[in-house]
């Protein structure tokens, strides 16, 4: 039995990858998401995920909780070993990844689609400041890092602009990833 493909949602802070995998496993039948660990502080609002301590991190990494993890704006992050079986059971899995971490995720899940969100930098503006999670200074520095690329190497990449209503994103996300067969 081969495995459902593992679809990484990435962009930068604030272009919606939340709310986007969120209306895709509302929409999808047969795609679930992965939820996170994060060292984040709980009850942020946003993703649901995972809260732990930097310690207890570090001992699930030791313990080989983690399919991938990595570090990134001052917390861990990681996809628990869990996310393979959800893979035998689904058509896809959906998880939120660092655009860092995509050649590590390709080798680690074979069959990787990335979805690669952009949108308008007012866009992304307005929503850093909407969710209130960051300063000013982390904002812009969010902002900053708004056109870093993808990797190259990425076998199956699907660009898709976020800047305008959910729904027509997810009408192309979806038509990308199902397309209609002759």
């Amino acid at each position: 039995m081969s495995l459902a493909p593992v679809i990484a949602v990435v962009g930068p802070s604030g272009v919606g990858k939340d709310s986007v995998i969120k209306a895709i496993v509302a929409r999808a039948q047969n795609i679930y998401r992965a939820r996170r660990v994060i060292t984040r502080p709980d009850g942020e609002e946003g993703e649901e995920f995972d809260h732990v301590s930097v310690k207890k991190f570090r001992q699930m990494v030791m313990d080989n909780a983690f399919a991938l993890h990595w570090p990134a704006h001052g917390l861990l992050y990681g996809v628990p070993t869990s996310i393979e079986e959800l893979r035998q059971n689904a058509d896809a899995v959906l998880v939120n990844l660092s655009r860092s971490v995509l050649l590590q995720a390709q080798d680690a899940f074979g069959d990787l689609i990335v979805i690669s969100l952009t949108a308008d930098l007012e866009v992304l503006a307005r929503r850093l400041s909407a969710r209130g999670r960051e300063s000013a200074p982390d904002q812009a520095r969010r902002l900053e890092r708004a056109k870093v690329p993808l990797p190259d190497g990425l076998n199956r990449v699907i660009e898709i602009d976020n800047s305008g209503p959910l729904e027509e994103t997810i009408d192309v996300i979806l038509a990308r990833l199902q397309p209609e067969r002759a």
